[in-house]
């Protein structure tokens, strides 16, 4: 069955988790910033907000995912036609080398085992390269299906062509590992420095309560810790963005 790896449906089991983080989120900012009922009425395109993020961050992560494991099936197809095998036939044993390494429900697998069946009724393994490229709207997987139709089309040397492109992608790949790994460490510090403001909130509430208390009550209040919470968020904002780097 092909996968759309833009969209995604929660399961109702997902729709109840991130309902109760999203009523977390909401009792936790309105008790530390207004601790007001009518405030709840201001949050209710948080819900929204809050699906709209995970589904966008369980998007990412699948296509993620799948690249990497794309690099894993572009080595062994690389073995394969170094072996001899032909493209179609490359495909077949590159199977059995992915079921080693991840499970039957893995993405990759899954499609190269759509790929096989596709192949035994004559559909051009080009086209079900360019039907996943479509689907994942993943740029190393683009880039291989152009170059592999293209050298279909053209009839050159297509092993070495394959060869050279699957090195390349791999190339690149290794280096958004490196990267990802190179910038762990930095954004478990961003997200450690984005829980030190409610840090210091519940800190300042539970050792001087009287402190703050002109804050809650009225519209000045509300005003200001508004901007404040506005703020935070334009900072978390950034700070994801710095430490996403894109290769």
């Amino acid at each position: 069955m092909k996968m759309n790896y833009d969209t995604y449906q929660f399961q109702w089991k997902e729709w109840v988790e991130y309902a109760a983080q999203c009523a977390g989120i909401c009792i936790g900012i309105n008790y530390l910033f207004y601790k007001s009922f009518w405030a709840f009425v201001f949050m209710v395109p948080i819900p929204f907000l809050f699906y709209k993020w995970r589904k966008k961050n369980y998007i990412r992560e699948r296509k993620k995912q799948l690249n990497y494991q794309f690099k894993d099936a572009l080595y062994s197809l690389n073995a394969a036609l170094q072996a001899g095998y032909s493209m179609e036939s490359a495909v077949i044993c590159c199977i059995r080398d992915l079921e080693k390494l991840y499970p039957e429900s893995a993405y990759i697998v899954r499609e190269f085992r759509y790929m096989e069946t596709q192949m035994h009724i004559s559909v051009p393994l080009e086209t079900l390269f360019l039907d996943l490229a479509e689907r994942s709207k993943l740029e190393d997987v683009e880039n291989f299906a152009a170059v592999f139709a293209a050298a279909k089309r053209s009839g050159g040397d297509l092993s070495q062509i394959v060869q050279k492109t699957a090195r390349m992608l791999t190339d690149k790949i290794e280096v958004k590992k490196e990267i990802e790994a190179t910038v762990a460490a930095k954004k478990m510090e961003q997200v450690i420095m984005s829980a030190m403001p409610f840090g210091i909130i519940v800190y300042m509430q539970v050792t001087s309560p009287g402190f703050l208390q002109v804050l809650y009550g009225n519209i000045f209040g509300a005003i200001t810790m508004s901007l404040c919470l506005g703020i935070y968020f334009l900072a978390y904002w950034m700070g994801c963005r710095i430490v996403d780097i894109e290769v």
